[in-house]
């Protein structure tokens, strides 16, 4: 396998962890989205549509999202699960990832990408130009508060997001929140069950990649 990453960039970040649960290290190259190099001809060549992450497998599949990755990993090393064992937790882990991608990555990239300086006419991650709409980027913000207060309301029911057990759906999370640093947000001081939850996969190996 070979990982193409970028160590400063959340979706990467995400994939990069999941690897690290799984006790994997592919041959890994880092590809800066701050010089951009994920628009350079020779990694155009492995993702044309220039988004980072990239998994191309030991077959040469080239899998350019998350879930993808994720998907593929977990069938070449089950354990430890991360995606579910029932039929109930699949569907769980899934159904929260993809929430936690919507209500949380989104409006924090938003935020980001319609402010920033480096992001000027590359408000769209992706081989085309758009420019920066700063009303996406006040919607952003207010979205990501409420992304706060949805974690805290299923936190405080489930000790994971899935259910009792780490997963998928806690490593977009975690990686989200943790990112959402970069638009000046943070868990609220009052979301002690988000706090706690943050706290002990902060602690884990994989959080340190």
């Amino acid at each position: 396998m070979i990982f193409y990453d970028c160590s400063t960039a959340p979706n990467p970040r995400r994939a990069r962890m999941f690897l690290a649960e799984k006790g994997l290290a592919p041959e890994s190259h880092d590809i800066s989205i701050a010089k951009g190099e994920q628009l350079d001809a020779a990694f155009r060549a492995v993702n044309p549509r220039a988004t980072i992450p990239v998994l191309v497998t030991d077959s040469g599949a080239v899998l350019t999202e998350n879930l993808g990755i994720a998907a593929y990993l977990e069938a070449y090393q089950p354990e430890p699960a991360l995606m579910g064992r029932s039929a109930d937790e699949k569907g769980l882990v899934l159904m929260w990832n993809a929430i936690v991608e919507q209500q949380g990555g989104h409006p924090i990239a938003e935020a980001l990408r319609n402010t920033h300086p480096a992001f000027q006419g590359r408000a769209i991650p992706g081989p085309d130009n758009y420019a920066q709409l700063p009303e996406l980027a006040e919607r952003g913000l207010a979205r990501t508060q409420r992304f706060f207060a949805l974690l805290e309301e299923r936190l405080s029911e489930s000790p994971y997001l899935a259910g009792d057990e780490f997963t998928l759906a806690d490593i977009s999370a975690f990686v989200f929140v943790d990112f959402a640093r970069v638009i000046k947000q943070r868990i609220p001081e009052e979301n002690a069950a988000s706090l706690a939850w943050y706290t002990a996969i902060k602690a884990r190996p994989s959080a340190q990649m």
